[in-house]
């Protein structure tokens, strides 16, 4: 009898990487529970629960982007009642573990269902499974109502509530200081203390983010690291922190940005064999991980994983993997490989700036802007501070040094990150060595 499976998150990185490690859905005693950051949720299956489900396989309205990494671009389970009533939905992007690595909708359908575990995961549950190709079909419904069975966000709670009521309280203040002809000192002081918070924040992010990464503890039963050719241009950050670890019920691989994608080891949407790609002469070209339906979930091209002179070590290890049959398959004709977006042909950046942007630590959906408008909001408080110092000394000297804090605690993480890459970390790893060499 096949394990009910239990789903894995898509990869994250930095506070996402607490995702990956504690969130879960499966069936459990007629139900779909959901486990995630601390919370239980169960929704019950059958009478006075979920009685059947629809995929709705329909890239929304705004689909066209050519960007990884969103959730709603991959479709839709909608769960329903014996009425009819939506219950519960499962967005599947969120718990599809390579979706942050490919192009939206590269895959659809069946297959798609079957590389998340939802098919299997509702067959246990004994739950009814249609698809709606068309966000029109009848049976897709309006999508609205229900809980969303998804992992949950990768940032705190606290760190949004932080945030959220730091740049309420400094927006507010704003607009009284911009429409005002006078500017009463404290409301500067204001400005400037709740500007503060959002690069205090990121900080303390930044931290908790260490601490509860060196709290976790995982049974690893091997790890492998690449062992690239010489001339594949491998850095020394690529070196350092890309590798493939076997875990007790997970085979997790891990790229230099952080990012972990997280692949479940048993149950119907297991990775279930190791194939070896030979090209025409014969030679290693790299390996594929499969999944349900010989689909491909990951790539190692052999020049930057099994290349050196201890790569056949490498090979052989992952090769011993418990439960993982190994094979060989070999490309016929000018057949290019791999075929498609597949995760693992990006995990060597073209350039060490590309590098650097992987590796930083990530921020939120706002992206830039979102380091923009605190940058502004400290500069704002300097400006303020210097325009009240003779009607208020006291508040507008706090206000310029807060300012200037925050300007600090955002440039000083940003130099470092950029220099140490710069010097370090994005160095081919040949060159540093010759460096070393040479300064012996």
């Amino acid at each position: 009898m096949t394990e009910a499976p239990v789903l894995r998150p898509a990869a994250g990185r930095g506070p996402g990487l607490e995702r990956c490690h504690g969130s879960r859905l499966s069936v459990e005693d007629g139900a779909l529970v959901l486990r995630a950051r601390g919370r239980t949720r169960r929704v019950p299956v059958g009478d006075g629960g979920v009685a059947r489900a629809v995929f709705v396989d329909a890239a929304p309205a705004d689909a066209g982007r050519d960007e990884p990494g969103r959730p709603d671009a991959w479709g839709e389970v909608r769960l329903r009642d014996r009425d009819g009533t939506q219950v519960a939905r499962i967005p599947l992007g969120d718990w599809l573990p390579e979706a942050p690595a490919l192009p939206e909708r590269a895959v659809q359908g069946e297959q798609l269902l079957e590389r998340t575990g939802v098919a299997g995961l509702l067959k246990a549950a004994g739950v009814p499974l249609h698809v709606a190709r068309d966000r029109n079909d009848p049976r897709a419904g309006s999508g609205k109502g229900g809980v969303s069975l998804g992992p949950g966000p990768a940032f705190p709670l606290w760190y949004w509530c932080v945030r959220g009521v730091a740049g309420t309280l400094w927006f507010s203040a704003f607009t009284v200081v911009v429409f005002s002809d006078t500017v009463p000192g404290r409301l500067v002081l204001l400005l400037a203390l709740t500007a503060l918070c959002g690069p205090v924040a990121r900080l303390v992010l930044r931290a908790w983010t260490r601490l509860r990464a060196g709290r976790r503890r995982v049974t690893v039963l091997e790890r492998v690291t690449p062992d690239p050719a010489p001339g594949s241009g491998a850095t020394v950050r690529f070196l350092r922190d890309t590798e493939v670890r076997v875990q007790n019920r997970d085979l997790v691989l891990r790229d230099l940005g952080g990012q972990e994608y997280w692949f479940p080891r048993t149950g119907a949407h297991a990775v279930t064999r190791l194939v070896k790609v030979l090209d025409g002469t014969g030679r290693p070209v790299g390996a594929e991980l499969r999944g349900p339906g010989e689909q491909v979930r990951a790539v190692f091209p052999w020049d930057l994983w099994f290349g050196g002179a201890d790569g056949a070590d490498g090979w052989s290890r992952l090769c011993g993997v418990p439960g993982l049959p190994v094979s060989e398959r070999r490309l016929g004709g000018k057949r290019t490989w791999p075929k498609g977006p597949v995760l693992g042909t990006g995990l060597l950046p073209r350039t060490g700036r590309d590098a650097r942007r992987m590796a930083r630590f990530p921020g939120t959906a706002a992206g830039v802007s979102s380091t923009a408008v605190m940058a502004f909001g400290n500069l704002f408080s300097v400006i303020q501070g210097v325009r009240v110092a003779d009607t208020a000394p006291g508040p507008a000297a706090v206000a310029v040094a807060a300012g200037a804090l925050g300007l600090v605690l955002q440039a000083v993480p940003y130099a470092v990150h950029e220099l140490r890459g710069r010097l370090v970390l994005d160095r081919t790893a040949a060159e540093r060595t010759t460096n070393e060499e040479a300064r012996r």
